[in-house]
């Protein structure tokens, strides 16, 4: 590893692996579980609630930073931690993925990307070295590339065009970090759903040399065992030493399966979509509060939990601020969420340690199929 970070894998079993992502603000426990904070803020959540759940770290968002309010803004205030209240590790996305997201109102070419504002309609460009700019105002401790990331299904001849291009802007995203001391860069591979051009993505990133290495461009549109099986032709090619990011992932069982190939951190807007839009992530599995049944349930979500939105309140109450569409279920059902994943991290964190991981991935498994209590 460089000077910049340090990372250390303490433990396996079988692919799965634990250990540690050290920075100059703090340490990542790996696998880890990032919220997504998109405009410097995890929706529905204070900062110090985020980090007592048990959150090493949080994302922001370039495109999105950059519009609104600015970097060069959130620089004067004293970067993205001080203006945010969130003095641990933070991660920013590129980019990439509103060339996805935003297609309609984007124009690319081998520069870079021309955003039409989703907010006012103004014209802004992100290039490689313009996204790594703003990423450093931001001053944010892990920073991405600039990619294409492609929409799937696509035709090979489309995932290979971006593939490359991700490429060529990863070289120019290395020159453009430089020798940013205490601060980390991560590639990108991509390569839709063909394993072959993953290979090809993957080793290229990994001659060019980065801190740490993601995996993009999953999690768009393809079933379950297609994204699972290109993390199965990618990770062999991506160096053992460096921590590897499943960008965008996801579900409790999408988490699950990719720890078991290898993958040490996520990110994902699930849990805190969700959570404002009446949807509980438990042991045993999704419920939704919007229905009729929990109407007059005076039990809590899940008695055996050990955080207040899913201990201390009952389903007929949640239900009632859901359907009467109170902010309070969004921020209680958000914190039972993100209270959820982070402690689905820890027993995975463990359970590797103790080379029992297998067995706890069956026994969350089977707490999911069993489903939600019956209804009184």
């Amino acid at each position: 590893m460089t000077a910049r970070i340090l990372f250390t894998i303490s433990a396996t079993d079988g692919q799965a692996r634990t250990g540690e992502l050290v920075l100059p603000r703090g340490t990542i426990r790996t696998p880890a579980f990032m919220p997504v904070g998109t405009a410097g803020t995890v929706k529905a959540m204070y900062p110090e609630q985020v980090r007592a759940l048990g959150a090493d770290i949080i994302l922001g968002n370039t495109y999105h930073l950059m519009l609104r309010p600015g970097a060069e803004r959130v620089a004067k205030l004293g970067g993205l931690h001080e203006f945010s209240r969130w003095p641990f590790p933070i991660l920013t996305d590129s980019g990439g993925y509103q060339v996805m997201s935003l297609a309609g109102l984007r124009k690319l070419d081998e520069t870079g990307v021309t955003f039409q504002s989703h907010i006012d309609g103004s014209s802004h460009s992100l290039t490689p070295e313009r996204s790594l700019e703003i990423q450093a105002l931001l001053d944010s401790d892990i920073r991405m590339q600039l990619d294409e990331c492609v929409r799937l299904p696509a035709t090979p001849a489309e995932i290979e065009r971006a593939m490359q291009l991700s490429l060529r802007w990863a070289e120019r995203s290395k020159t453009a970090f430089g020798a940013a001391e205490g601060r980390a860069l991560f590639g990108i591979v991509q390569g839709g759903d063909d394993p072959k051009l993953r290979v090809v993505s993957a080793k290229a990133l990994a001659g060019i040399g980065f801190d740490g290495y993601a995996v993009g461009g999953l999690a768009v549109g393809e079933p379950q065992h297609v994204m699972l099986s290109m993390l199965d032709a990618t990770n062999p090619s991506l160096p053992e030493d460096r921590p590897r990011y499943l960008m965008g992932v996801g579900t409790p069982d999408d988490i699950v399966e990719s720890v078991a190939r290898g993958i040490d951190m996520f990110d994902c807007v699930m849990p805190t979509r969700a959570g404002r839009h009446g949807l509980a992530y438990t042991r045993m599995g999704k419920i939704n509060l919007r229905n009729a049944r929990h109407a007059e349930d005076s039990r809590p979500l899940d008695e055996e939990a050990d955080w207040a939105p899913a201990r201390d309140y009952s389903r007929a109450y949640l239900h009632h601020l859901v359907k009467s569409g109170e902010l309070l279920g969004g921020m209680l059902l958000t914190w039972n969420n993100l209270a959820y994943y982070q402690r689905l991290m820890q027993g995975i964190r463990a359970s590797i340690a103790e080379a029992s991981f297998e067995g706890f991935r069956q026994e969350v498994k089977e707490g999911w199929a069993k489903g939600d209590l019956p209804a009184v």
